[in-house]
């Protein structure tokens, strides 16, 4: 199939150095949110938050215009926080809260402002994975093993401070994730520091009630269609389903899954996956597809030299499965089948990162459109699926990781 080339470009220039130095005064300031002097839409309005070194850039997703520099030492990692407006920040104290400044009020208006980086903290010891699913978002703390949860719809209403939560500890301190499901039940890996080795399952007065510990170095999670759920292994996947453990087990001895990619329409989980238990899983060449109402589990191979990383997979509007190859390509993979169906070029080749933490292209989709960071030539892009069209924005840094609200 002959890939879609890079069209429809539409160029957006990083700030002035006066214009970036009014955005930086304006937006790092920490306190309440800024609802008083926020503008209205007639639509909600998407923003990006994008790290770099040394700071979060905030843009508006429809330009592509940088609307807030908001400086912050350290490596930081960022998640929507589920409310559409909030931005979740992993520093050293915990879960820090970024308003964006976009959001829609209980009358339906859309309003924007000023990105703030709060001053509000979810306190964590290592703060870890976040977790949004049935109106809900879920904290994991991997110095304690201990699980924060909160209403998501109750952040969106928090200035001065938190919304309340509830915090369910682990057995052991450990790189862990926990899900609550719609009736109240939590799901939460096992583990030490040392290793990890499966779910257990609690019930809504948080009384155990299920366990399975077949899933070594348990790690991530998912959620399909009807609820059911599915954790990566070192040798295969874990899936919850109705209050029932499955587990299935990868073709190789060495079968490594780390990462799901879901949608709530869809009852295939994919996965990321390595069988080669030498290789660091930065430069990965296969995909495993489950189907989680047969439980079963196929590896489909990319094309030929096309590789990714964790951060490089997407699930489209129609359930369809979007990779962000090294070659630069967005490669569209049907999630029954695995082939192919569409390419389209974003970016230059790029090489795998010799650490997770470097900074390398990053993918994530929204309503129809593919975002694809490019940290060589410090830009972002906005490819619209259905058509091909791309629309670019240059960066006045580097950027490394994103989330995207959708106000």
């Amino acid at each position: 199939m002959a890939p879609r080339l890079k069209r429809g470009r539409v160029p957006f220039l990083a700030l002035g150095t006066a214009a970036a130095l009014l955005l930086t005064g304006c937006s790092t300031a920490s306190g309440s949110a800024p609802d008083a002097t926020a503008s209205t839409s007639a639509d909600p309005q998407r923003r990006i938050t994008l790290t770099y070194d040394g700071g979060l850039l905030v843009l508006d997703a429809a330009s592509l215009e940088v609307v807030g520099d908001l400086p912050l030492d350290g490596f930081n990692r960022v998640n929507a926080a589920g409310d559409g407006r909030h931005v979740l920040v992993t520093t050293t104290k915990g879960f820090q809260v970024l308003d964006t400044g976009t959001w829609t009020d209980e009358d339906g208006t859309s309003k924007q402002a000023d990105p703030v980086l709060t001053d509000l903290v979810f306190p964590a010891d290592t703060a870890g994975h976040v977790v949004r699913h049935a109106d809900k978002t879920i904290l994991f703390a991997d110095g304690s093993g201990d699980t924060t949860i909160f209403d998501s719809a109750d952040l969106l209403e928090a200035t001065d401070e938190l919304p309340e939560t509830e915090t369910i500890p682990s057995e052991a301190a450990h790189h862990g994730v926990a899900i609550e499901l719609e009736d109240g039940t939590v799901l939460s890996t096992i583990g030490t520091p040392d290793a990890r080795t499966g779910v257990r399952v609690l019930d809504d007065s948080r009384t155990e009630i299920a366990r399975n510990e077949q899933c070594p170095s348990v790690h991530g999670e998912g959620t399909v269609k009807d609820e059911v759920v599915v954790f990566g292994c070192s040798d295969g996947v874990l899936v919850y389903d109705s209050g029932v453990f499955t587990k299935i087990q990868a073709p190789d001895a060495y079968g490594r899954t780390g990462n799901q990619y879901v949608s709530e329409t869809s009852s295939i989980a994919v996965g990321d996956y390595n069988s080669d238990p030498d290789a660091e899983g930065y430069d990965l060449r296969q995909l495993a597809f489950t189907d989680t109402v047969a439980k079963t589990t196929k590896i489909v191979d990319l094309p030929e030299g096309v590789g990714y990383t964790w951060r490089d997979v997407a699930r489209g509007p129609n359930d369809e499965v979007i990779v962000l190859g090294n070659d630069g390509s967005l490669h569209i993979l049907d999630e029954q089948t695995g082939a192919v169906t569409d390419t389209i070029e974003v970016i230059d080749a790029w090489e795998p990162p010799a650490e997770w933490q470097d900074a390398h292209p990053a993918l994530v989709v929204q309503d129809g459109v593919a975002y694809v960071t490019d940290p060589a030539t410090k830009s972002i892009h906005a490819v619209d699926l259905a058509s091909g069209d791309i629309t670019t924005g240059e960066l006045p840094g580097v950027p490394n990781e994103i989330a995207v609200v959708t106000g």
